[in-house]
């Protein structure tokens, strides 16, 4: 046991002492509070999701893959169109060692060691499993810290302080910066008009991932996509039913909500449910296909002669926003579905383009909603 941990201080130091140029040793504070040691800037990063590239891509926007030495393998399965299109432009992604979850117990710590990567990027809600498998200390006896950060858990308190951490790490603070102000100013277009105009809140079904199983229906309560609800001015009826970021609704509670306006989240799923009934909106999504999904969707029970569904109030919007930085993009857009004739002249579409202009290495491709309301 002594030898072992004998062993274990040698290798943290001597990953301590091999600085590159630079590079500095540095206290972070992640966004679950705890103070950890990195040296910045880091050349080698694991990201604990894939889908970490949406910021990371903000950042190292000439080359997003120069720091990733691994990640988990979830970007080609849970976003295989954005995938597709980074894979094209850079086709040395395929060859990028992917590994399984902390939460689902498939991570390969040998592996990880073995990357020797500078930092390891976990979400914040892997935190009690990374603790419970005692991750952070085993990683830390070879000199590999982890810091959390968060996007999806409560992403109006957590993004901008974890865009500012990761641009830290990175030595990218101008540039984090840079974006942190850009999606400010592009949701305070849909937040100084609500509140100045403070217009009559239409009621809100947002359902998470609609159609991804039988069951109905999953949604969200005062964060995430119940968030971006009522920044967009509208009232989500499950805001007083849901007592954290996720949960569901039953059919019964949605039917007697009868709410004006029902928006489903979806995403190209083949991987996880082959031939699904979820509705694939994304870069390039088949809007046709789209929704013919979306319709299928408004024939179950729980929507059946809702007001939403009467009126053609249905709408589908990629399932991604509620895990990256280009929230501001669904915000816009659920705006003007809520309240086309204040936001008549926004045009999310254009701030997702624009978006990817300034800040991302690949070109924007249109696909990432539909509404029923566009067939009237």
């Amino acid at each position: 046991m002594i030898l072992k941990s004998i062993f274990a201080a040698a290798v943290a130091l001597a990953a301590f002492m091999a600085l590159t140029p630079g590079a500095r040793a540095e206290t972070v504070t992640d966004i679950s509070g705890r103070k950890v040691e990195v040296k910045t800037p880091v050349e080698k990063v694991i990201l604990g999701e894939g889908r970490q590239i949406y910021l990371i891509a903000a950042l190292d926007t000439d080359d997003p893959l120069k720091r990733i030495v691994g990640w988990r393998e979830d970007f080609s399965q849970a976003d295989p169109d954005n995938y597709a299109v980074y894979l094209a432009k850079f086709p040395s992604m395929a060859t990028i060692p992917t590994f399984g979850g902390f939460k689902d117990g498939t991570f390969d710590i040998e592996q990880a060691i073995a990357l020797q990567p500078d930092v390891m990027i976990m979400n914040i809600e892997s935190k009690q499993a990374t603790e419970d498998a005692q991750y952070i200390e085993k990683l830390a006896a070879v000199g590999i810290p982890v810091v959390y950060v968060d996007f999806r858990e409560h992403p109006f308190t957590n993004t901008e302080p974890s865009m500012r951490l990761i641009g830290k790490l990175f030595g990218q603070e101008k540039r984090a910066e840079a974006f942190i102000a850009y999606r400010a100013a592009q949701i305070a277009r849909v937040t100084d008009v609500i509140a100045e105009k403070n217009p009559k809140r239409p009621t809100v079904f947002i359902e998470r991932a609609g159609g991804y199983s039988d069951d109905c229906c999953m949604s969200f309560g005062t964060d995430n996509f119940g968030k971006f609800v009522e920044m967009a001015g509208g009232q989500n009826i499950a805001a007083d039913l849901i007592p954290g970021t996720f949960g569901a609704l039953n059919p019964e509670q949605i039917i007697a909500s009868d709410p004006d306006q029902v928006i489903v989240t979806g995403g190209n799923w083949e991987a996880y449910v082959p031939g699904g009934k979820w509705v694939g909106v994304g870069p390039g999504a088949d809007e046709a296909e789209a929704l013919k999904k979306l319709k299928g969707l408004t024939e179950r029970p729980a929507l059946t002669g809702i007001k939403a569904v009467e009126n053609g109030q249905v709408h589908a919007i990629w399932h991604q926003f509620y895990n990256s930085p280009y929230q501001v993009v669904a915000i816009q857009q659920m705006a003007k579905w809520l309240h086309p004739d204040l936001f008549a002249d926004l045009d999310a579409e254009a701030t997702f383009k624009e978006l990817h202009e300034k800040f991302l290495p690949v070109d924007y491709r249109p696909g990432h909603w539909v509404s029923l309301s566009d067939e009237q």
